[in-house]
């Protein structure tokens, strides 16, 4: 039977994330209002708290699977701001398919390092399978030409695995992750992104004019394999839990505040009370309640699936879809609920409403997800239903 029922001990582990929450949350203003900035790798208080990671893999006996807490402590933090942490970690989405795709000699290597993935390109969003970015063979070193768009972590990362094509005319067969470093001549990152919200997170544009690298930075060492491309899906699809839940973290972040400020105007609800008897308000906090435990539930149960494995594509699919869908839902009602407050500088809704906004395109849009979802329950293809 599954059972999400918190230990002693998780709790102890959530408590701890929150008290680091509320400290993260007193820089989220500041680096929301100066996106050229990066916030530092430590903030100032982290000597005082510990690595939340360390303490959830190793867990007490009983304790809820590690998978599934780490997604409770993803919640958290973003609960607290989604871009900046006590600690930054040293990984970033580049290094899962570095550890799919990549040798072990190739892990060695490189593992140490924050590689960013590149896949977007301007004429090539949603559908990878179409990008445009070459690599050509030339002698001992491979030739990379083209443009990424929208790469998280590009300005900070010591590197990048590029998606790239080795021949335009073999179709998604052909594309192969590689490694390329900064420094690397010919590899240029040109622009920041400005966006709508998640300031303190960068997003970068990088440019390839004949960038030379050695060949075996091609992850995995064999050009003639067709499972480059799968690779890199496969770590995509393991980006979206933390993208998913991280939007929950922030709904409920709203929800908190828009019950507290209810409070102080007497408005809170009234559970033995009947629909018939409660006010509007007092129902859309129900229903906003029930919907972010609804989607965090699904997010729970692709966690609880995927313990000590790859992420399941179906469920984890259907439940980034939901958390994207609730995160936007959730935070405009609560927008709703709050009127001039919501909008207002001086609280941080506004910021939390155009951050979770970014949580349903991030790591492939809920339009998309919903596709893919179609796909797999009906058994067709790309090909078949695009």
């Amino acid at each position: 039977m599954i059972d999400f029922t918190l230990t002693e001990n998780d709790q102890r582990i959530l408590d701890e994330i929150r008290r680091q929450s509320l400290v993260c949350r007193q820089y989220a203003r500041y680096y929301d209002e100066h996106e050229d900035e990066f916030p530092p790798d430590r903030l100032p208080e982290a000597a005082d708290f510990r690595n939340p990671y360390k303490v959830v893999d190793v867990p007490d006996d009983g304790d809820t699977p590690r998978r599934v807490l780490h997604m409770l402590v993803a919640a958290c933090q973003a609960w607290g701001d989604y871009g900046v942490m006590m600690k930054r970690g040293q990984r970033a989405l580049g290094n899962l398919v570095l550890d799919v795709a990549g040798t072990p000699e190739q892990q060695q290597r490189w593992g140490h390092l924050t590689l960013a993935i590149a896949i977007t390109e301007p004429g090539c969003g949603s559908d990878a399978k179409t990008l445009r970015t070459s690599a050509v063979l030339d002698g001992d070193e491979w030739v990379l030409n083209g443009e990424k768009i929208f790469v998280t972590t590009g300005c900070r990362c010591d590197g990048i695995v590029a998606a790239a094509t080795i021949d335009r005319s073999a179709g998604y067969r052909a594309i192969h992750p590689f490694v390329v470093l900064k420094g690397t001549p010919g590899f240029e990152v040109t622009h920041r992104e400005k966006k709508l919200g998640i300031h303190a997170d960068d997003t970068a544009t990088m440019v390839f004019q004949d960038a030379r690298i050695p060949r075996d930075q091609l992850l995995g060492g064999d050009e003639k394999s067709t499972g480059g491309f799968s690779a890199v899906m496969s770590a995509l699809n393991a980006t979206r839990p933390a993208v998913g839940i991280a939007g929950l973290g922030i709904a409920q972040a709203a929800l908190d505040f828009t019950r507290e400020q209810l409070a102080l105007e007497g408005i809170e609800v009234e559970w033995s009370a009947g629909i018939r008897s409660r006010s509007a308000a007092q129902q859309a906090l129900i229903e906003i309640e029930a919907d972010i435990e609804a989607a965090l539930l699904d997010m729970l149960y692709a966690a609880w699936l995927s313990d000590g494995s790859t992420w399941q594509r179906l469920e984890t699919t259907i439940a980034k879809a939901k958390s994207g869908e609730v995160a936007r839902s959730a935070v405009r009602r609560c927008l709703d609920l709050l009127g001039a407050l919501g909008i207002s500088h001086d609280y941080l809704v506004e910021k939390w409403f155009r951050d979770a906004r970014i949580t349903d395109l991030s790591g492939g849009t809920g339009e998309i997800q919903r596709l893919i979802i179609a796909r797999e329950i009906l058994g067709y293809s790309s090909a078949e239903l695009c």
